[in-house]
């Protein structure tokens, strides 16, 4: 009987000596400043503000400071998940946020789609260019022209009365609010959120559309049997980075937006947590929602990339 050899990998370890650290710190100086104000906001806005969750398991008083405060562990959330505004603010910003996803998700993938196939580059440019302003304007600029718009006396109304209907209060009307919303949220941001696909077309093999051309096939069939599926990896994981959000409906878009007369269809959770919390001083409560955001997106993110996973979409998930 012959004896085995077992061969063991050789497994080299990579050591930087402190003078070769400093070297490369020096060397690459010019990234690392670039990367350092990255790096500060999600420390001071991200990481910090992490101490005070503990706010959600304690009966915040101003006087003793977080630490000090007594803890009373589960009473928030069971005065939250007791709460009927809660259960009503929560299907606002569901339904909200829903139809963003189905309306809104697929804009910018369409406009990356149709504007690729342009091929005089400055009119490309120029359209880019144009669909990119309106992210860089508060929704508090956006709102004011919205709301213009959509007046008794605005362009709305106007072409309303020019087909000889009345005039509509679409701000403070129920049946139209969640829609204005949707298609205010295309405007401000499908440019924007286009750049990213606009990205992954540009990687694509010229070869696969010039041997597409060869064989016959239109700029129809180019996007269906090429670029769409190059584009499956970016798409699904930027599915999965948007339902980690399902319960960020747009505080910004919908606190400047709205008012008493529509708070039944567009009272969110952000807005009810900038009541309890802002305007009630009731903290501890506050948090106690915002946490229960957190730990559902956590959820959703990691239910949604598995399940990619699962349905073959080994290379399309974010680990």
């Amino acid at each position: 009987m012959q004896d085995s050899i077992v061969v063991t990998p050789r497994v080299e370890t990579v050591s930087i000596t402190k003078s070769e650290f400093r070297r490369k710190l020096k060397s690459y100086r010019v990234l690392y400043f670039m990367l350092l104000p990255g790096l500060l906001y999600f420390l001071v806005f991200h990481y910090i503000p992490i101490y005070g969750v503990v706010l959600a398991f304690k009966n915040f008083k101003i006087m003793q400071g977080i630490m000090a405060s007594p803890w009373v562990g589960f009473d928030h959330f069971e005065k939250v998940f007791a709460d009927p505004n809660f259960y009503r603010v929560l299907n606002n910003t569901l339904i909200i946020s829903l139809y963003k996803i189905v309306f809104a998700f697929p804009i910018p993938i369409i406009f990356a789609l149709l504007l690729s196939e342009i091929t005089r580059e400055r009119f490309k440019k120029l359209v880019q260019t144009i669909s990119y302003l309106p992210h860089f304007m508060s929704w508090v600029i956006l709102a004011g022209i919205f709301i213009s718009i959509f007046s008794l006396n605005g362009p709305m109304n106007a072409i309303v009365k020019l087909f000889g209907g009345d005039p509509v209060l679409f701000m403070a009307d129920d049946r139209y609010f969640r829609s204005i919303l949707v298609l205010t949220d295309i405007y401000q941001g499908f440019g924007w959120g286009s750049i990213v696909y606009f990205a992954a077309i540009a990687g694509i093999d010229p070869q696969l559309q010039e041997a597409a051309i060869m064989d016959g096939a239109n700029r129809f069939k180019r996007i269906i049997y090429i670029t769409l599926p190059m584009l499956l990896p970016v798409i699904s994981i930027m599915l999965i980075l948007r339902m980690a959000h399902v319960l960020d409906a747009g505080f910004d878009q919908i606190f400047n937006m709205y008012n008493p007369k529509v708070y039944g269809v567009s009272d969110i959770l952000d807005t009810f947590v900038y009541r309890k919390g802002l305007l009630e001083t009731n903290y501890s409560y506050a948090t106690a929602v915002g946490l229960f955001k957190s730990v559902v997106a956590l959820v959703l993110i990691v239910l949604v990339n598995k399940a990619v996973h699962m349905m073959g979409g080994k290379d399309h998930t974010l680990w």
